[in-house]
């Protein structure tokens, strides 16, 4: 177990966090060689050992916490308080910049969306309409009602990617997630700014932007088990609207294989747009036709076909060509 948990915080620091937050690339790599760190972590449940519930949770406990030295005391002196935090807590990252990676495949459908998202957490994905974005050389402001309020995520955007001119028609819209957070709940809002990296001020500030837009229109995010509960939510949706259903580095907490390719193939068997964006590794019979693997980055796919590569926090999409090489 120990030589587990050590290998995911190795490919976390190398994967993940370099160049990308040097404390927490840092921090991994002390993780993964340190006996009393890997002992805490092995008295956990399997599905509360990652790498970013770990470091929220101490951050949530102690502060910003950036040597290794002091990330010790912690999880020596506090050892209880960051179990506690870790046991009732999850990884639900809740990261609206990845809208602009979607928006190249919401805004061309044509009449009104119903927009269900899968892991929902606060929903702030929910409302991709809402914001405004800049991919370079071509940006789309938010709706006039929203201006000066809403962020514009920037996200780079390689040639041959699609370039929306207007928002999606959103008509109606909700999520599912195992324990939805609530922008309106002061501690939800906190938890959702702890997983938010140390170094990533500007992913921080646009956060806050979308907490504050999204408490005049909060989504309906709804309790439920993406494996069992999705079809009564698809069944509320308003008759004539296409429904789209979205996720987001979900399916990579559904830790067994079958159950995720179970899910792929109802959507593929549903009359429901499914658009994918997950690490390559989550569907392999899919990602496959994306070429080479590239485990820093997530592979955007339309009803299981690969489209693009994107960055994990929506800051990059790189449009395959259409061999999907």
């Amino acid at each position: 177990m120990i030589p587990h948990i050590a290998e995911r915080y190795i490919r976390f620091a190398q994967w993940e966090a370099a160049g990308r937050s040097p404390i927490y690339e840092r921090l991994a790599l002390h993780v993964a060689h340190s006996q009393n760190c890997l002992g805490f972590l092995s008295a956990l449940p399997a599905d509360r050992q990652q790498p970013n519930l770990l470091f929220a949770a101490v951050r949530h406990v102690a502060g910003h916490i950036s040597c290794p030295e002091a990330f010790d005391r912690v999880i020596h002196d506090q050892a209880e308080e960051v179990a506690t935090v870790m046991r009732r807590r999850t990884t639900q990252t809740n990261e609206p910049g990845r809208c602009a990676v979607l928006l190249p495949l919401l805004a061309p459908i044509t009449g009104p969306i119903a927009l269900i998202e899968v892991g929902a957490s606060a929903g702030l994905c929910l409302l991709p309409d809402i914001y405004g974005y800049d991919w370079g050389d071509h940006k789309l402001p938010p709706p006039q009602e929203f201006a000066g309020c809403a962020p514009i995520f920037q996200c780079s955007a390689s040639p041959g990617t699609p370039q929306p001119v207007t928002h999606p028609d959103i008509v109606w819209r909700a999520g599912l997630d195992l324990n939805p957070l609530d922008v309106t709940c002061d501690a939800d809002v906190a938890w959702l700014e702890q997983l938010v990296w140390p170094e990533h001020q500007l992913r921080l500030e646009r956060l806050r932007s979308a907490i504050s837009v999204a408490k005049h229109c909060p989504p309906h995010v709804v309790s439920g088990d993406l494996t069992q509960d999705l079809p009564a939510l698809v069944a509320e949706a308003p008759g004539n609207a296409t429904v789209v259903i979205f996720h987001t580095a979900v399916l990579t907490y559904v830790a067994d294989q079958q159950q995720r390719d179970a899910f792929a193939k109802q959507m593929l068997e549903s009359d429901a747009i499914w658009i994918s964006n997950e690490g390559p590794r989550v569907f392999p019979q899919f990602s496959a036709r994306a070429g080479q693997p590239r485990d820093d980055m997530f592979l955007l796919m339309q009803n299981g076909q690969p489209l693009a590569w994107t960055g994990p926090h929506g800051q990059q999409i790189a449009w395959l060509s259409a061999t999907g090489a």
